[in-house]
């Protein structure tokens, strides 16, 4: 029988590392080629990775919750025949590999920060990244994470035992504050204040946040903290726009093999201005500004469990409308077929949230971090306006909606932002009625 090692794959430039959250077979069990072994998640992508043998799996070398470098072999396949045959290493051999990659790349990170790399490193019990992690930021000294009893294969600490101890600790005697902690009450930022404990009765339900929302939850702090919000609103005529698509949606979708929606119509609009405003596609680096050079739209996306994700379509300006409703449309499926890559979420300049999917006319959403800027779409309702001719105003039937724009104050002002979200409403009110596609 030979051995062949699972490894966690590339998954794209920007990605080094991923965590397993999920196995989903276990030793002993029969593996097929292209059957997926474990689901990862980075960032908010969560995938599955597949075998490329046919075998038996004998050896998991992580467990759930611990952090993988790409390339570290993740589980050991036995197979059947010759020529994939590859080195048979032992437990012990392999939790070395992973403990010495890890320690490096721990070691390369403090060495920049100028840290000394001394903590748990004698330890002959293996700890993830993750875990080490946990305990660094929670004062956690090698002694006492040496009494942790874990659940994980071979007694190692799991991500959950390190949670759990700590909120056994926090019930029971106070323990020293962390350094940074120690400074005067009145000078203490808001979060690191003592909150007030929070009642439950019996007939209360207790959810768990899932791993994306407590993400989304820690990004959306985040970037109220980091970034000055300001909003401007504007109401927009898109009565050009619903009629053209009412007449074209079935030829588009014919002759493009694409449904045709509002949302690669709003894109476009949207890549024009900021062709217009540039400086609405900036980040902020400290003092510094940086402004992109590619136009990458995030497209906020619903998934089933009611969570949002935002994939990127690239070089959005380059696009026409067909090779925008592709995009779209692609991105849109595979989020909420949970399929998208890690590479479909990263490098975003400006975002897009459509809120009346939910029926609403209007929100204040908050800016997607490391962006200053993003806008939400309103629902289309259909109004009385008034309507301005040659001849005369009149009253009429217009299909209008709100465009809210939320931009970050300290390096947008109230002009910018303005006209930046004017200059949208121009385009989508002059759309060509008689246009192709």
């Amino acid at each position: 029988m030979a051995k062949f090692e699972l490894k966690l794959p590339k998954m794209g430039e920007s990605v080094a590392e991923a965590t397993i959250t999920n196995w989903l077979k276990e030793v002993g069990d029969h593996i097929e080629v292209d059957e997926a072994v474990f689901e990862i998640a980075t960032d908010k992508v969560d995938s599955e990775v597949p075998s490329e043998v046919e075998g038996v799996l004998v050896e998991k070398l992580f467990v759930a919750d611990d952090v993988v470098k790409v390339g570290q072999t993740v589980a050991i396949i036995e197979i059947k025949g010759e020529g994939e045959e590859k080195a048979e290493a032992s437990e012990e051999e392999a939790d070395q590999e992973i403990r010495s990659a890890a320690q490096v790349a721990e070691e390369r990170v403090e060495a920049a920060k100028g840290i000394t790399s001394t903590d748990y490193s004698d330890s002959a019990r293996f700890y993830s990244p993750l875990v080490k992690n946990i305990a660094r930021e929670e004062g956690i000294g090698f002694e006492e994470l040496e009494t942790i009893e874990g659940t994980g294969k071979d007694g190692r600490v799991t991500k959950t035992d390190i949670l759990g101890y700590l909120q056994n600790r926090s019930a029971g005697a106070p323990q020293q504050q962390k350094k940074e902690d120690a400074r005067p009450a009145a000078t203490a930022p808001m979060a690191d204040q003592a909150k007030p404990a929070l009642s439950v009765s019996g007939e209360d339900e207790i959810i768990e946040m899932t791993r994306m929302g407590k993400m989304i939850a820690h990004h959306m702090v985040e970037s109220v903290q980091t970034s000055a919000h300001v909003q401007s609103f504007i109401e927009v005529d898109v009565t050009n726009i619903w009629n053209w698509r009412k007449k074209n949606k079935d030829a588009f979708e014919k002759r493009e093999g694409e449904k045709l929606t509002f949302t690669p119509i709003f894109m476009e609009a949207v890549a024009k201005a900021i062709k217009d405003f540039p400086m609405i596609n900036v980040s902020i680096d400290g003092d510094r500004i940086i402004k992109r050079k590619n136009i990458n739209l995030g497209m906020a996306a619903a998934l089933p469990d009611g969570n949002l994700i935002v994939p990127v379509i690239k070089n959005a300006d380059q696009l026409n409308l067909v090779g925008m409703a592709r995009a779209v449309n692609d991105l849109a499926n595979r989020a909420r077929a949970n399929k998208l890559k890690p590479d479909d979420i990263q490098g975003g300049t400006y975002t897009v949230t459509n809120v009346g999917t939910f029926g609403s006319i209007m929100g204040t959403p908050i800016i997607n971090q490391p962006q200053v800027a993003i806008l939400a779409l309103g629902a289309i309702r259909k109004v009385p306006a008034v309507i301005e001719t040659p001849e005369g105003d009149f009253i009429g039937i217009r299909y209008k909606m709100f465009l809210s724009h939320s931009y970050d104050h300290r390096v947008v002002n109230g002009a910018l932002g303005g006209q930046f979200v004017q200059r949208v409403a121009q385009y989508l009110e002059s759309f060509e009625k008689n246009r192709d596609y």
